[in-house]
């Protein structure tokens, strides 16, 4: 019988872990929480009151953060990036939906996901626990350099004994993660990802207006089958085509060039040029050393909204189950507005500004911030942003106030907003900024993205689930 968590008593996620990729963990200097009063009251825990330890919200986090950290690192491109966040937030709250009659299975909304039976086998096992350590175990199997998790997981092992937990519920929230993870692992493995390497090597088109490498990398086009992998929530790919971009043309007085000449004229300053930086979010921008050509090792678009939604999480003061849900509905939405956005790429398959400029405008010519490989129509920035935005409107509130410092490891400050649409508009408009993208990808991709996440949100509504956090 599910249960509803009644934590009296807060745990600091573990502040010592050392990131195996040597980035600075941002749990470290997280100081709303007191580890030495924590660890007065914990070290009390008797097995009668261990139900009574509530692991914060902020661990949720601290796990997607050491995933995004494995992920620069391997250069993990931003629509795989929103597939790793999905099944391993999944495999997260399917444990607190098995456990908490607060939440429902997602399996009353998204494609093929199973009906996880309920094991009775682990009655020791701590419900944050478990779910924790199965986000850990899915990250780690999914992830091309994911068995660094590994060591995250030691860790908050360890700090779980620290807390007072005793060996027989760790024990068993081990068992009962690893039984989850594999059943969530067999529900990815279905998703038709893994067929994309039998796919033929996709060629760049040679009709006038197609998309073309770009410098410096002149990298191959990223992901031109990831339509044909399974939605969770929509229907198909194609669900809410777009209308199509503006049509190619070399007449000047063309909409296209009008758009062409509104990216080369556009006046940055001091602020814009900040704007198109803090939302850059490319993983493959690459920087020239003497004779090398290195990577500056950026996060993705969807690693940058997970990690908005910690903060978000953390700043509401929300539990750890609620936390859990929306984080998993976040990553469920951004795999669904990558999925969404990358169809179109390819069937409009457009040039980039950088292209279109040096061949029509000015020969030498070079974009604020480098083009990304993979064609122009529709901005995916601007879907998935604008996807997300949606969905944390419906959870927080219209006029959620925040100061987003997810970049600010990366050495390019905060950013304070007064809203999720305000953050989503603004990492729209910067695309025009930073030269990669024409107006009309980034409107269409708005309206793209609000269209996916409406979608998630009613579906899940429906269900009577992802309820907005009371205010």
């Amino acid at each position: 019988m599910k249960k509803r968590s009644k934590g009296t008593m807060r745990l600091i996620y573990p502040s010592h872990y050392s990131n195996p990729l040597h980035r600075v963990c941002r749990a470290g200097i997280r100081t709303t929480f007191l580890l030495t009063a924590f660890l007065i009251s914990a070290s009390c825990a008797s097995s009668s009151d261990q139900d009574e330890i509530a692991l914060d919200a902020g661990i949720i986090g601290w796990i997607t953060e050491a995933m995004t950290d494995i992920m620069v690192h391997d250069i993990t491109n931003p629509p795989l990036a929103a597939r790793f966040y999905a099944y391993a937030t999944l495999a997260g709250y399917e444990v607190v939906s098995q456990e908490d009659e607060g939440f429902h299975s997602m399996a009353l909304v998204l494609n093929d996901y199973p009906q996880i039976p309920k094991r009775d086998d682990f009655p020791n096992q701590h419900t944050q626990v478990t779910a924790a350590l199965s986000m850990i175990k899915v990250a780690s199997t999914l992830q091309p350099s994911g068995s660094e998790l590994l060591k995250l997981e030691d860790s908050f092992l360890d700090s779980c004994r620290t807390w007072g937990l005793q060996e027989k519920t760790i024990k068993d929230s081990e068992a009962y993660a690893d039984f989850i993870a594999k059943e969530v692992l067999a529900y990815a493995q279905t998703d038709r990802y893994r067929e994309i390497s039998n796919y033929p090597r996709y060629t760049p088109r040679e009709a006038p207006g197609s998309w073309y490498p770009t410098p410096p990398g002149y990298f191959a086009p990223v992901e031109p089958y990831f339509n044909t992998i399974r939605p969770f929530t929509l229907r198909s790919a194609d669900q809410f085509k777009p209308v199509p971009p503006a049509p190619f043309s070399e007449n000047p007085s063309s909409e296209f060039f009008q758009l062409m000449r509104q990216v080369y004229e556009e006046e940055l300053t001091s602020e814009t040029q900040q704007i198109a930086a803090f939302w850059d979010c490319n993983p493959f921008a690459l920087e020239e050393t003497g004779h090398l050509m290195v990577g500056l090792k950026q996060i993705s678009p969807g690693g940058h909204w997970i990690g908005i939604t910690d903060i978000a999480c953390r700043e509401s003061g929300i539990d750890f189950n609620k936390a859990m849900e929306i984080t998993a509905v976040v990553a469920v939405g951004l795999m669904d507005g990558f999925l969404s956005c990358w169809d179109e790429k390819y069937r409009s398959n457009r040039i980039r500004p950088e292209t279109a400029i040096r061949k029509y405008l000015d020969p030498n010519y070079t974009p604020l911030l480098q083009t990304p490989p993979f064609p122009e129509y529709l901005s995916g920035h601007s879907t998935i942003s604008t996807t997300s935005a949606e969905i944390l409107t419906h959870f927080f509130g219209e006029e959620f106030e925040y100061t987003d410092t997810v970049e600010e490891k990366y050495f390019l400050g905060t950013r304070d907003f007064d809203s999720f649409y305000h953050a989503a508009n603004e990492a729209s408009i910067s695309r025009l900024y930073g030269g990669i993208h024409f107006m009309d990808a980034i409107e269409n991709g708005q309206t793209q993205g609000k269209a996916v996440g409406k979608w998630v949100v009613n579906l899940l509504a429906e269900k009577s689930m992802a309820m907005p956090v009371p205010r």
